[in-house]
């Protein structure tokens, strides 16, 4: 990964006073120890930028898109990143409008006005994060110089056959050789692959909190795959920034709505990752729902164990498969995942319980959708295909309550 044997540097990460102390033996082992403590008095004189440049090199990054949901969360998640530099931010309805005039809540940064993606000068930039909607990506990447780095979060290049593409999304893909070149970005899955990637497709919100926890148990032949029924539920950042009619407050409030009932965008791409772990074609029942929450998002699944096989036995795989990952976390035994306990932070909590009906089982799985579910795992991703460590950037503790 090109990662320093050791270093051990101070730096502001989630505004705390970090003490970072690294040492990587072996390429394959990915998850570093990080010691955290606050110190007792900030000296005036530290200088944010030196310590980024004493850490490692700095990347000059844009984000386009950067007036939406998750244009805003990769904002925030990089301006704490101790070798990431934002130089370019787009977004055409506010362009040359400053990004504290958008976000309220990031007036404090000091970061270059919007422009339009027609006007953006690429030239200051080593990787983008495109944070732009379905359907307009394909070709602003075909345009872009083919010495950055891409990390995709709209859903244009997912999936790998284009003709299906076209049948969920309703139009044909306009960059079908980039989507041959393009990497599918689920990280604890994908590590190899993604960083040697120019492009990479992050994985939708709800494929990410279904995938994490089904890849592993299909892989060890542990469930069966048929009969997987899947009930989701979303935050409503999840349905984007834009004005909507059915996203308003008297809309949502005091309610749960299911929609995409049997034709949710992301099934396709759920049934992808499951067929690759099975090797063999995997189709589910999928229905989600948004809830009254500004964020977060909870998969129950439910499923059929292999015969013999016992929850224990899922449990013990998932404990063994996620040993030693930074952001997956297995619960105990009987402790229930809460969306409320991964706010805000990279992580997925999950857990297994047995059915009520034999040989079958429950896993509930949550994370935060705008996070792990987009901007976090992005993130991760970028830090892969820069060769930083993978967390960098990404040590947020939930925020509670």
């Amino acid at each position: 990964m090109g990662i320093l044997a050791s270093f051990s540097s101070s730096y502001f990460d989630g505004g705390c006073f970090l003490k970072v102390q690294n040492e990587i033996k072996d390429s394959k082992i990915r998850k570093f120890f990080v010691r955290a403590s606050v110190a007792s008095s900030t000296p005036k004189s530290l200088n944010f930028s030196e310590i980024k440049a004493q850490i490692s090199e700095n990347f000059r990054i844009g984000v386009l898109g950067a007036s939406g949901y998750t244009g805003s969360e990769i904002i925030r998640l990089l301006v704490n990143h101790p070798n990431f530099e934002i130089t370019l931010m787009t977004a055409d309805r506010k362009a040359g409008q400053s990004i504290g005039s958008v976000f309220p809540h990031l007036v404090t940064q000091d970061l270059p006005d919007m422009v339009a993606v027609k006007d953006a000068d690429f030239s200051n930039v080593d990787a983008v994060f495109c944070c732009l909607p379905h359907g307009t990506t394909q070709e602003i990447i075909k345009s872009l110089p083919n010495n950055l780095k891409i990390v995709d979060l709209s859903a244009d290049f997912r999936l790998r056959d284009v003709d299906e593409y076209k049948e969920w999304y309703g139009q044909p893909h306009k960059a079908q050789d980039l989507q041959k070149e393009a990497v599918y970005g689920l990280t604890e899955i994908s590590r190899k692959e993604i960083q040697n990637a120019r492009l990479v497709a992050n994985p939708g919100c709800y494929p990410t909190s279904i995938q994490l926890p089904l890849i592993p148990l299909i892989k060890a032949k542990l469930i069966e795959v048929r009969n997987i029924i899947i009930d989701s539920k979303s935050g409503v950042s999840g349905a984007g920034r834009g004005a909507k009619e059915a996203n308003l407050y008297t809309e949502i409030a005091e309610g749960i709505h299911s929609y995409g009932i049997t034709r949710h965008r992301h099934v396709p791409e759920i049934e992808q990752g499951l067929s690759d772990a099975a090797n063999s074609e995997v189709t589910v029942s999928f229905t989600p729902h948004l809830m009254p929450m500004s964020r977060g998002m909870q998969s129950t699944i439910y499923v059929e164990m292999a015969p013999g096989v016992s929850t224990q036995d899922l449990y013990q795989e998932l404990g063994s498969f996620y040993e030693n990952e930074e952001f997956v976390t297995l619960l105990k035994r009987n402790e229930v995942p809460h969306t409320r306990h991964v706010r805000g932070s990279n992580y997925c909590f999950m857990n297994v319980f047995p059915d009520r009906i034999p040989g079958r089982a429950i896993i509930i799985s949550v994370i935060d959708n705008l996070v792990k579910g987009a901007s976090g795992q992005a993130l991760q991703n970028l830090n892969l295909m820069m060769g930083n460590p993978e967390n960098t950037g990404l040590l947020y503790m939930p925020l509670f309550p």
